[in-house]
């Protein structure tokens, strides 16, 4: 076979996956096998605190607050995948900059509590 299409068939997406999932599933069984063994202790999954026992505190978000979070992650998300894929040619980085005032407009506007 030719070099080129080997090289082109290895980085092909779905042959990639495959590989990284081998190699991942792999290192995991080799971690694994050579992990510490015993129980859990009570207060490992607990969040770390400077070593201060906090209780957790129970927050409620209203399906108004929920919708203008996901909306401003949603905002902002779309924002860097607009900027990341500007072309940085001369004298073409005036767009980026508007777009990224009137996103920025947005987000103070989500973020705002009422």
């Amino acid at each position: 076979m030719d070099k080129d299409l080997i090289l082109k068939l290895l980085i092909s997406p779905p042959v990639a996956f495959i590989v990284f999932m081998v190699l991942l599933t792999l290192g995991y069984i080799f971690i694994r096998k050579r992990a510490a063994k015993g129980l859990d202790h009570p207060e490992k999954y607990l969040p770390y605190s400077g070593g201060q026992n906090i209780p957790p505190v129970e927050v409620r978000l209203s399906y108004e607050a929920f919708f203008r979070i996901s909306l401003l992650f949603g905002i902002a998300h779309v924002a860097v995948l607009v900027l990341a894929t500007l072309s940085l040619g001369k004298g073409l980085h005036w767009p980026g900059l508007l777009f990224l005032a009137g996103i920025s407009i947005s987000a103070l506007v989500l973020s705002r509590t009422k």
